[in-house]
């Protein structure tokens, strides 16, 4: 005879165990769900979400955060590469990050009716991509934006997952590249350099103070438009801590001499690429972007400027730009010593478009083209920026 307890059944929403139905298969799981009031909990949980959400974004948008700023990543120079393969297009720029921050596409576009697709990275050698170039059927002119102690290594740096995405995007990436895009225009807080990860890293910089700080360690430097329009955060112009950070992390640029062997092996690598391009119709050209006094020193006794860029041109036979030579881009705003403020990336653009239209063919002005721009039309627009962004940077606290 069964106990009055194992022949009872349960309370309602108490399911059966297996003990309690002995070779019986276990069934599935019930339980009986309160009624509750859904729809003012979803009604709560959405107004949360939006306010936290605002929150959040309202703080962002008080570090200098903007909404449009799509940020760079692998898919979005593997899109402009593609279109190499798929345009006729008559100007790419390959480079490291001073060319990128550096060119004002809309001014060049404004100078000669072109508009160049932008393919340089930060951080990032040159030379591979100039070789990826002259492995494709590229035969427009590829203008080559370097500093030397980034284009004579043998590594290829920070981004050379640009040319894998490139030759293959699986599905997955491409969409995640797209969604963050479409509500990067939107939203500032999507930053991806402004990720909570990187927030802490940076509030404590000093957790080991015997290692070299990371360049993860700087949230920002810089900010992306469409097409790969770049340009230096604004923040690093308004906000001297923020500058004091990414001239921490240059460190005077020192470090040993560029080996002989290095040398000649950029040497040689490049004058093969560029006798590629000339065979299909191409051509190239140099431009040195100007870096400031105070680390111009270190670079040229790293890698002197006879056996750099004056050995460069001579061994691939091509024109190029030094910007030391230049009178129109002497002056120009250097914030963090190493690329141009946002006004003076536009002067400094229309200088060496005017330049190359002199020492090259495939680059001609516009009969209508703007008039010549001067460092003092930059100087200006810099006072007011930083006397303005000083205003509403004083009043976020310290990071």
């Amino acid at each position: 005879m069964h106990s009055s307890i194992s022949s009872s059944e349960p309370p309602a929403g108490v399911r059966l165990t297996a003990a309690d139905r002995p070779g019986v298969a276990q069934p599935v799981p019930t339980r009986d769900i309160p009624p509750q009031p859904w729809r003012a909990i979803l009604a709560a949980a959405l107004a949360l979400t939006i306010v936290a959400v605002g929150l959040w974004e309202w703080r962002m948008r008080t570090l200098g955060l903007e909404a449009g700023d799509l940020g760079d990543d692998a898919s979005a120079w593997a899109e402009q590469r593609r279109r190499i393969d798929t345009e006729n297009v008559p100007v790419a720029i390959v480079g490291d990050s001073r060319i990128l921050f550096d060119t004002d596409l809309a001014r060049f576009q404004a100078l000669t009716g072109v508009r160049p697709v932008q393919l340089a990275l930060a951080g990032t050698n040159a030379r591979p991509f100039l070789e990826d170039l002259a492995d494709s059927p590229f035969a427009g002119l590829v203008i080559v934006g370097i500093a030397e102690l980034s284009y004579f290594r043998t590594q290829i740096g920070l981004n050379g997952e640009a040319l894998k995405r490139y030759r293959f995007e699986s599905p997955a990436q491409r969409v995640s590249f797209v969604i963050y895009r479409e509500l990067a225009r939107t939203f500032a807080f999507i930053d991806d350099a402004f990720r909570l990860s990187k927030l802490v890293r940076h509030a404590v910089p000093d957790w080991r103070p015997e290692a070299k700080r990371p360049l993860a360690a700087i949230p920002k430097v810089l900010s992306m438009g469409d097409g790969r329009q770049a340009w230096l955060w604004t923040r690093i112009e308004t906000d001297a801590g923020r500058r004091g950070d990414v001239l921490a992390f240059w460190a005077g640029f020192a470090g040993p001499k560029v080996a002989d062997d290095v040398i000649a092996m950029t040497l040689e690598s490049t004058r093969k690429a560029v006798e590629k391009i000339r065979a299909r119709g191409g051509e190239v050209v140099f431009i040195r972007p100007p870096s400031a006094p105070q680390v111009q020193p270190t670079e040229y006794q790293r890698l002197p400027r006879a056996k750099g860029w004056d050995a460069l041109l001579a061994a691939a036979h091509v024109q190029g730009v030094h910007a030391n030579d230049e009178p129109s881009m002497q002056g120009l705003d250097l914030p963090e010593y190493s690329h141009l403020s946002r006004a003076c990336a536009t002067v400094f653009t229309d200088s060496f478009v005017r330049r190359l239209a002199q020492i090259t063919p495939r680059l001609q002005l516009r009969p209508d083209a703007p008039s010549p721009l001067q460092p003092s039309d930059c100087a200006a627009a810099d006072a007011s920026m930083v006397a303005q962004g000083a205003g509403r940077i004083r009043a976020v606290p310290p990071q």
